[in-house]
């Protein structure tokens, strides 16, 4: 699946090259519970099509209503960038459905030749978190690499925009847990590479937006070139299949490195890349295992969902402590049945009305 930068971008320049005029808008600040957060884009054509998304949709209908009303000269008039702000009153969230209090400002833009977007398209295929510059007063486009760090901007004259490719997710194993694992991830927006070499488990594979592979997963990963966009799961149980590819993601900037499995094979499992791969404690304190935050999950799909939610937390920046990982879920959780068990046995026993 394209990540949804790539998508309106290539909307844009397919539209460019089949001779429809088109703005490119651009969240570039948010006050409040803001619907889209700064950096989502939108491309609307002069017939009103649209592709991505601003708002839930309220706002997109005032763009598109406009430029059906007057073309796409309502939006940027006399094809010079716009700064607009939606949500700044009472009325104005209400009649555009915005969260309470919440206000969007939007850049708009007319885009020009095709292949000033090309370039761009190219870059995030290639995996190259870009800097896109736009000069309000000119309406020219730049870009750059990306450095980490960098963050959507708007002073006023320019409007500064991080763009990047998709975030990828490798998943090892085949089976009914990975089946549902990934139908979600891909409706999540992950590209998903899934690695078995057992035609046993491979065999049956047919979940839509999925890749797969039947290569070794350690050469999947090593091939990869994982980076800080890219997630690696482990759902085998197996230590021939799992372990060489954890430890080259452990060494790698992927974003998250996961495994399936009990808290004991868990622990086992560390020993085993201790000692006979020789990661560091750092290396090995990257490992989430078991995988997944605690929902008293019990079926593959919970289980899914449980890994799931945990990858997108640490994609969005929400540090471990913040978290209830498997591990001490499941040690609360019997910490609590012991103590209600035994608050149980300790309590008064209600006296019986049957005579002896």
């Amino acid at each position: 699946m394209e990540s949804a930068d790539l998508e309106v971008l290539l909307a844009c320049q397919q539209w460019r090259e089949q001779g429809f005029d088109v703005a490119l808008v651009t969240v570039v600040r948010t006050w409040g519970s803001s619907p889209r957060p700064p950096g989502a884009l939108m491309a609307i054509r002069s017939d009103g099509r649209v592709s991505g998304s601003v708002s839930g949709g309220c706002i997109e209908d005032d763009l598109i209503h406009q430029v059906h009303q007057s073309g796409l000269e309502s939006v940027v008039p006399g094809g010079q960038p716009q700064l607009v702000s939606y949500g700044v009153d009472a009325e104005q969230a209400h009649r555009f459905g915005l969260p309470c209090g919440g206000t969007l400002q939007l850049a708009i833009e007319r885009l020009g030749k095709p292949e000033s977007i090309a370039q761009v398209v190219e870059r995030l295929r290639q995996r190259l978190p870009t800097r896109r510059m736009l000069d309000l007063e000119s309406g020219q486009a730049s870009f750059a690499d990306a450095m980490p760090g960098d963050r959507v901007t708007c002073d006023g004259s320019k409007v500064v925009n991080i763009l990047g490719p998709a975030y990828r997710l490798i998943v090892i194993g085949a089976g009914q847990l990975s089946r549902y694992f990934c139908q979600t991830a891909v409706g999540l927006g992950f590209d998903v590479t899934v690695c078995d070499p057992r035609e046993e488990y491979r065999g049956d594979w047919d979940v839509p937006g999925t890749r797969l592979t039947h290569d070794m997963p350690d050469d999947v990963v090593l091939a990869a070139g994982l980076d800080a966009r890219t997630g690696v799961i482990a759902l085998t149980h197996d230590p021939k299949l799992d372990d060489l590819a954890i430890m080259e993601a452990l060494r790698s900037p992927a974003f998250y490195v996961g495994a399936l499995g009990s808290r004991a094979n868990h622990e086992k499992r560390v020993a085993r890349l201790r000692e006979y791969f020789d990661l560091t404690a750092e290396e090995l304190s990257r490992l989430r295992g078991p995988a997944g935050i605690f929902i008293g999950s019990r079926t593959p799909g919970e289980i899914a969902l449980s890994i799931l939610t945990e990858i997108v937390a640490t994609k969005n920046g929400i540090v471990a402590d913040a978290q209830v990982v498997v591990r001490d879920g499941k040690a609360q959780a019997e910490h609590g049945s012991a103590i209600a068990s035994a608050t149980a046995a300790s309590a008064p026993q209600p006296t019986s009305l049957v005579p002896s």
